[in-house]
C-alpha cells in the first residue's frame, strides 16, 4: 500500500503532462490575443480556454490557470465556460515590450503545465523617409536614389523605391538591401528626357508612409565624367595670365556642357582643377579633373615687408646699434625665388642708388647707424626686379603697455596668445617669443605682426614644440612710439618631469633636519613645476609628508625622533604628473649643538675650578696644611748625628725582630737649656762625664715620648737638647695601628715631667689636636721591638739589656 500511495502522484503527473501537451493530439487547451501586433503602450488582451472533456483524469472543480509574461506572473479571472470549460482572461492596460511571450499555466494537485503561448509584438508605425535624391550615372544609365530613414519602428517594416512615368502606371523601381538607404533603378524602368515622379514607400502591420514624390528628368540629374586638362602655358610679355586647352568626356560629347576651373597661387606649389555639368544648370557637377602644377614667369616682388627692430646706443661715436629683422614675403608677393634684400638708410631716388648698409639673403640685418637717424629702408629683389622699400621709423620704446596678457595651448605645436588692449588706439602689435633653456640663445624668425589693431588674440606657430617653455611678449605699436612689453609664460603640451631634483642634507639634529636641492633644468621640467613634495619614513613605516613651494630649494624637517634612521625622496610635480627622486637616508643626533656645547662648556668649567682650586691649594699655605699637613722626611731628619760614631755600628737585638714598617714623626723639638732654680751639683775637676743612660717611656696607643736620663753638663748652661715624639696613629682616613716603636735619647736634658705639657709658643699644636688618646707618662715597656721604628735602625740604644725583658704584645 505504501509503494502503491508514494507512485499515484507520479502516474498523475505523466498523464496530465501527456493530456495537457501543448500541439498535442487532444488540444485540451487554447491561447487567443486580441491582436499579436500592438502599438507601443496599448492594451493586450487575452484568454486562456481549458475543454475538461478532452481533458481526461482532470477532476472538475480543481483546475487552476495562471499566466506568465515570460519570466514574470501575471494575474487573470477565471470563470467555468460552456461545455464544462475552464476560462482564464488577462488584459495587459499598457505593454511597454517590443516583443514578448504569454504563456497559459495549468495547476493541478500542486503540479504546473504550461499549455498554450502567444507571441505578441509592440512597435510604432513606419516613419516617413526623407532627403530623396538621385543621380544618373552615364555609364550604364542607371538611376541611383538615396534617402534618409525616420525613427525606428521596432516592427518589420518593408521599403521600396517607387516610380511612375508620365502616362505609366506605378512600379517597384528597386528595394534596398538589408538596412541600406539606397538603391539603384535599372535603365529599362526609365524614361529619359521625360519627367518621372519618384518616391520613397515604407510599410508595416501598424501602417504605411511615404516620403516627398521626387519629380526629375533623368538627365536633369546626370553626373557627367570629368574633362582632362591638357595643356597650360603663358601668354608672352603677360606675366599675370596663362593660357588653359583641355578635353571633355566621350559620354559628354554630345551635350552642351558648362565648366567651371579652379586655381591657386598659396604658399603650395600652384595648381589649376576642372569640372562640368549640364548647361541647364540643373544637373551635377562632375567630379574634378587632375591636378596640373604649373608656374608663371617672374616679376618684381610687391608688397610691403613685416619689420622689427631694436637699437641701442654704440658707446663712443654717437653710433647707433641696429638690429633689423623682417619676414620674407608671401608667395603671391614674392613673384618668384627671393634672392636677397637691401638695406638702406634713404629712400630711392631717380637716377640714383642710396649707399647700402645691408644686403643679405637672410632675414635679419646688424648695422651701425649715425645718431638720431629714425628711418630705415629694405627691399627685396628677385631675378626680374626689385620691390618697392618698405619705410621703417625707428620709434622709441615708451608707450603705454598692455592691461594684461596670458597665453593657452592650442595643440602640440602652436599657443594662443590673448590680452587686454590699452586705453589708447594701437596700430599694431608685435609678439615674441623665446625657448627658455639653460644655454642662453636667440631666435631671430620667432616673432610674427598682427596688423589688426582691434585684436585682442593671436595663433603662434613657428618653432613650438611640446614640453618646452617658452616666454612670449607683446609690444602694442602706437603711432608714434613703441609700448612697453609685456610678458608671459606657456606651454604647449605639459607631462610630469623628466628627473626630480636630488637631495643633500644640510644639517641636522636631534630633531630636525635641514635638506636643500638644485632646482630641475628647465629643459627637464616639461611643465611648470607646481610643488616640490618632500615624503621621509622611518623604520617603523611610518610616513610623513609635505608640500614645499616651488620657488624654495630647502626644507626643515621638523619633530623627528633622536637617533633614529630616516629614508627621504623629494617629488616634483607638474598639472600633468609627478616624479620621484632619489631616496636619502639620514641618521638624526642624540643631542643638539646646543646641548653638545653647554656639555662641553660644563666639563671645561668644571676643569677650570679644580685648576683653580690646585692653585689657591697651592699659594694658601693654611688651606694646603688642612688637606696635605707637612710631614718631615726620616731619611733627611737630624737624629742620626744624636748617636756617636762608635755606636753607629751596633745593631739592635730584640727577640722577635721584624722587618720595620712605616711609621710617622709628628715633631721634632729643639729645647735650649734653662737655668734651674737649684744649682746642679757640681763635680770635681777632672772627671768625665757619665755616659747618657738610656731612657725608654711606654705611651698610651697614639704617641710615645722618649728621653734620656737627667745629664748636667760641666758648665751647667747653654748646651742644646733635641727631644723626639713619637706618633703611631696615621693620616686622616688610614686605618689606626698601635705604636710601633719608641725613641731613646742620648740628651742629659731631664725629661719633661708632663707628656702632654701645655702647649708652647714653639710647639706645633697640630699634633696635640690630633692625638687625644695620648699615654701617661708612667713608663714601661713597648709593644713591639723598637727596631720597627725605621728612624732607630743606625741608632745605638743603651741598655739594651733591659728591652729583653719586655714582653711584645
Amino acid at each position: 500500500m505504501a509503494r502503491h500511495g508514494a507512485g499515484t502522484p507520479f502516474l498523475l503527473r505523466l498523464s496530465l503532462l501527456l493530456l495537457l501537451r501543448p500541439g498535442g493530439t487532444l488540444g485540451c487547451a487554447s491561447v487567443a490575443v486580441g491582436s499579436p501586433i500592438v502599438r507601443m503602450g496599448s492594451a493586450v488582451t487575452a484568454s486562456c480556454t481549458i475543454q475538461s472533456e478532452l481533458c481526461r483524469g482532470l477532476e472538475q472543480g480543481k483546475v487552476r490557470i495562471t499566466w506568465m509574461l515570460d519570466n514574470e506572473p501575471m494575474a487573470g479571472s477565471q470563470r467555468r465556460g460552456p461545455g464544462g470549460t475552464e476560462v482564464s482572461n488577462l488584459t495587459l492596460p499598457r505593454f511597454n515590450r517590443t516583443q514578448a511571450k504569454l504563456w497559459c499555466w495549468v495547476e493541478w494537485n500542486g503540479t504546473k503545465q504550461r499549455v498554450g503561448m502567444a507571441e505578441i509584438r509592440a512597435g510604432y508605425p513606419p516613419a516617413k523617409p526623407f532627403n530623396l535624391s538621385c543621380v544618373l550615372n552615364l555609364s550604364d544609365y542607371g538611376l541611383t536614389c538615396q534617402w534618409e530613414q525616420g525613427a525606428e519602428s521596432h516592427l518589420p517594416t518593408s521599403i521600396a523605391l517607387k516610380c511612375a512615368g508620365s502616362r505609366a502606371q506605378v512600379v517597384t523601381g528597386c528595394t534596398p538591401q538589408g538596412d541600406r538607404s539606397r538603391c539603384t533603378v535599372p535603365r529599362r524602368l526609365l524614361q529619359l528626357y521625360r519627367r518621372m515622379e519618384i518616391w520613397v514607400s515604407a510599410a508595416n502591420a501598424l501602417g504605411t508612409a511615404e516620403s516627398e514624390h521626387l519629380y526629375i528628368d533623368p538627365m536633369d540629374v546626370a553626373k557627367l565624367d570629368p574633362p582632362a586638362l591638357q595643356s597650360i602655358q603663358s601668354i608672352p610679355f603677360q606675366t599675370d595670365c596663362i593660357a588653359l586647352t583641355w578635353e571633355v568626356a566621350r559620354s559628354n560629347a554630345h551635350m552642351e556642357l558648362q565648366c567651371e576651373l579652379r586655381y591657386r597661387a598659396s604658399e603650395d606649389p600652384a595648381w589649376a582643377l576642372m569640372r562640368c555639368r549640364r548647361s541647364s544648370a540643373r544637373g551635377y557637377w562632375s567630379e574634378w579633373s587632375p591636378g596640373r602644377n604649373y608656374t608663371t614667369h617672374e616679376k618684381a616682388p610687391t608688397g610691403k615687408l613685416d619689420a622689427w627692430w631694436s637699437t641701442r646706443p654704440a658707446g663712443a661715436g654717437g653710433r647707433l646699434e641696429v638690429q633689423l629683422r623682417w619676414k620674407a614675403p608671401r608667395r603671391r608677393e614674392a613673384n618668384g625665388r627671393v634672392l636677397g634684400y637691401r638695406v638702406t638708410l634713404s629712400p630711392r631716388r631717380r637716377g640714383r642708388d642710396p649707399p647700402t648698409v645691408c644686403n643679405t639673403t637672410y632675414t635679419q640685418c646688424n648695422f651701425s647707424a649715425p645718431a638720431g637717424t629714425r628711418r630705415v629702408y629694405i627691399s627685396a629683389y628677385n631675378a626680374a626686379g626689385e620691390s618697392a622699400a618698405t619705410e621703417v621709423i625707428l620709434l622709441e620704446r615708451k608707450g603705454q603697455p598692455l592691461a594684461r596678457l596670458w597665453a593657452m595651448p592650442g595643440g602640440e605645436h602652436s599657443l594662443w596668445v590673448h590680452w587686454e588692449a590699452p586705453p589708447a588706439p594701437v596700430a599694431t602689435y608685435i609678439l615674441e617669443w623665446q625657448r627658455v633653456s639653460s644655454e642662453p640663445g636667440h631666435c631671430s624668425a620667432c616673432w610674427q605682426m598682427e596688423r589688426d589693431g582691434d585684436a585682442t588674440a593671436a595663433l603662434i606657430q613657428d618653432g613650438i614644440e611640446p614640453f618646452q617653455r617658452y616666454n612670449i611678449s607683446v609690444y602694442p605699436l602706437y603711432k608714434d612710439a613703441i609700448g612697453v612689453p609685456v610678458h608671459t609664460a606657456a606651454y604647449s603640451k605639459q607631462k610630469a618631469p623628466s628627473h626630480a631634483p636630488k637631495l643633500h642634507l644640510k644639517s641636522i639634529s636631534k630633531s630636525d633636519a635641514e635638506l636643500c636641492w638644485d632646482p630641475v633644468p628647465v629643459e627637464m621640467q616639461n611643465g611648470f613645476i607646481t610643488s616640490y613634495t618632500i615624503f621621509w619614513a622611518n623604520s617603523t613605516a611610518e610616513v610623513s609628508s609635505a608640500a614645499v613651494n616651488p620657488s624654495l630649494s630647502s626644507f626643515v624637517i621638523r619633530e623627528l625622533k633622536p637617533s633614529t634612521l630616516y629614508k627621504v625622496h623629494i617629488m616634483a610635480s607638474t598639472a600633468a604628473g609627478g616624479t620621484n627622486g632619489t631616496s636619502l637616508t639620514l641618521v638624526t643626533m642624540v643631542l643638539d649643538d646646543i646641548e653638545i656645547q653647554f656639555l662641553f662648556l660644563t666639563l671645561g668649567l668644571i676643569f677650570v675650578l679644580l685648576i683653580l682650586l690646585l692653585i689657591c691649594f697651592q699659594k694658601n699655605g693654611r688651606v694646603k696644611q688642612q688637606f696635605w699637613p707637612s710631614v718631615p722626611d726620616p731619611a733627611n731628619s737630624s737624629l742620626g748625628k744624636w748617636v756617636p760614631v762608635e755606636l753607629q755600628q751596633e745593631h739592635l737585638q730584640v727577640p722577635g725582630m721584624r722587618e720595620p714598617g712605616l711609621a710617622t714623626i709628628s715633631t721634632v723639638t729643639v729645647l735650649e737649656r734653662a737655668t734651674w732654680r737649684k744649682e746642679p751639683p757640681t763635680e770635681p775637676a777632672g772627671t768625665f762625664l757619665a755616659m747618657p743612660q738610656p731612657y725608654v717611656r711606654q705611651e698610651g696607643p697614639g704617641c710615645g715620648w722618649a728621653a734620656s736620663e737627667p745629664h748636667w753638663g760641666p758648665s751647667g748652661s747653654g748646651e742644646t737638647v733635641q727631644y723626639a715624639r713619637v706618633v703611631g696613629d696615621g693620616y686622616k682616613g688610614q686605618q689606626h695601628t698601635l705604636p710601633r716603636l719608641y725613641l731613646r735619647s742620648s740628651s742629659s736634658q731631664p725629661l719633661l715631667p708632663d707628656p702632654s705639657p701645655s702647649p708652647k709658643p714653639y710647639q706645633n699644636l697640630w699634633f696635640h689636636l690630633a692625638a687625644p688618646n695620648s699615654c701617661p707618662g708612667d713608663g714601661g715597656c713597648p709593644e713591639e721591638p723598637p727596631t720597627t721604628f725605621p728612624l732607630l735602625q743606625g741608632l745605638r740604644i743603651s741598655g739594651a739589656e733591659e728591652l729583653h725583658d719586655c714582653r711584645t704584645f
